[in-house]
């Protein structure tokens, strides 16, 4: 067994093997690899007895999971109405320059991921930057360089 399986096996047995648990399954995987690789979905779909494409529907209907590899940190941009008249595209197209990417994809160094939101909820602080579950409320295109900055001297925890 190669390690994904060996890690994904050890996820079902702490959930049971339950169908039901699904999405707490999924969630583990994507908190162990940072995305869900093909081959653990298929082994997921396989040991719960559901059929590939009905693992793969959660996969994409829930955001917060991802069939690609993400970076070590996830930078969100909030494009909403509030954010988008109080300078949000012009926030993302200054981190688009620093990070050298564009929305949705990952830094060679897989260190930042880079995506856009319509809305986050948090009108009144716009625009919004969320970084690894940080809110940057009120944030100006002088503020990208020392967000990205802080996140690029942090290493993740595993």
């Amino acid at each position: 067994m190669d390690a994904v399986i060996t890690t994904v096996q050890s996820t079902l047995t702490r959930h049971q093997n339950e169908k039901r648990a699904l999405i707490a399954i999924l969630q583990d995987i994507q908190a162990e690899y940072n995305f869900l690789p093909r081959e653990a979905l298929e082994f997921v779909a396989k040991s719960l007895g559901v059929p590939l494409i009905d693992v793969i529907g959660v996969a994409t209907f829930y955001r917060a999971f991802s069939l690609k590899p993400r970076g070590r940190h996830l930078v969100t941009v909030c494009l909403g109405t509030a954010c988008h008249v109080r300078g949000g595209p012009k926030i993302l197209s200054e981190f688009v320059k620093k990070l050298a990417i564009s929305p949705g994809d990952t830094t060679k160094d897989k260190h930042f991921t880079l995506e856009t939101v319509a809305c986050l909820g948090c009108c009144a602080i716009g625009p919004v930057v969320v970084v690894d579950g940080n809110y940057y409320a009120h944030t100006t295109i002088r503020k990208v360089d020392s967000i990205v900055r802080k996140y690029a001297k942090k290493r993740v925890k595993k």
